[in-house]
């Protein structure tokens, strides 16, 4: 008997359904670190939540944008999605506490980008938690 070729797309040892990929992938999506908790990570799911977290809290603090535009420009749009991939907490800044940041802060530009790329470093944790849960990274 022979064993499959390390490409042949078998998964490894200890690997997850692909079912918890998606659960994985989903609440890393919606809370960052969230993922990795679901996946018994948690040293990474508190470093990955308070980073993430920071990063938007340094960006509220410099009264940030927080970019709402889902009309216009594309890469205003762009930076909307950018935003939004810290999951809750924009939309909480947002819906509940009305924050869209202050065009006379003198931070109004750096902290606008701290909160765009909190969302996009969540987004690449949403792929560490889906790598690991479909058993590609330990």
């Amino acid at each position: 008997m022979s064993s499959p070729a390390p490409d042949s797309g078998s998964r490894q040892p200890g690997s997850r359904s692909g079912a918890a990929a998606y659960v994985a992938a989903l609440l890393a999506l919606l809370v960052p670190g969230a993922g990795h908790f679901y996946l018994r990570r948690w040293g990474r799911g508190a470093i990955f939540l308070v980073l993430v977290l920071a990063a938007l809290a340094v960006g509220v603090a410099l009264d940030g944008r927080l970019p709402w535009y889902w009309t216009g420009p594309p890469l205003k749009r762009l930076a909307t999605l950018g935003a939004m991939g810290s999951g809750l907490p924009p939309l909480i800044l947002h819906f509940v506490l009305g924050y869209q940041g202050d065009l006379r802060g003198s931070g109004w530009e750096y902290g606008g980008v701290f909160i765009v790329t909190a969302g996009l470093m969540n987004l690449l944790l949403v792929l560490d938690a889906w790598d690991i849960a479909a058993g590609r990274k330990d």
